[in-house]
């Protein structure tokens, strides 16, 4: 199973799943973060292997049609602090069409459509291509 690798999961709505368990059991060193600010800060001393994130559309945002979403600013960040990193997203059904624009400005490795489970996630995260380290 996957060895020595990190996962950040930033948890900003109560709809992200809590699969600590899973991480543990597959030997994932989850880090837990409560914003994309808070995530943005943690690049600068851990570089993540994979990134699981909630995309909210931005449906009234000031950035006149800069960002998609509430995920462009830190995936903007990991590509330049972990280029290797792959991003696990979660999208509500009725989000899950925008997410198509994230993916035309960022490399995602996976969609998942919530709710998620277990199972889910452990079929991404087990995937052969998935079992080495991300870094280089």
């Amino acid at each position: 199973m996957a060895v020595d690798m990190t996962l950040f999961s930033i948890i900003e709505s109560p709809s992200h799943p809590r699969l600590d368990a899973l991480y543990q059991r597959l030997g994932i060193h989850q880090v837990k973060l409560a914003s994309q600010r808070k995530a943005i800060q943690a690049l600068k001393q851990i570089v993540p292997d994979w990134v699981v994130a909630e995309f909210f559309y931005g449906f009234g945002n000031n950035y006149a049609g800069a960002n998609v979403s509430n995920l462009d600013v830190f995936l903007a960040s990991l590509r330049k602090a972990a280029p290797a990193a792959r991003v696990i997203v979660l999208v509500s059904k009725e989000q899950a069409q925008y997410v198509p624009l994230l993916a035309e400005r960022f490399a995602l490795h996976a969609v998942l459509t919530l709710p998620v489970t277990e199972a889910d996630l452990e079929t991404i995260l087990c995937r052969p291509q998935a079992l080495a380290p991300a870094r280089t």
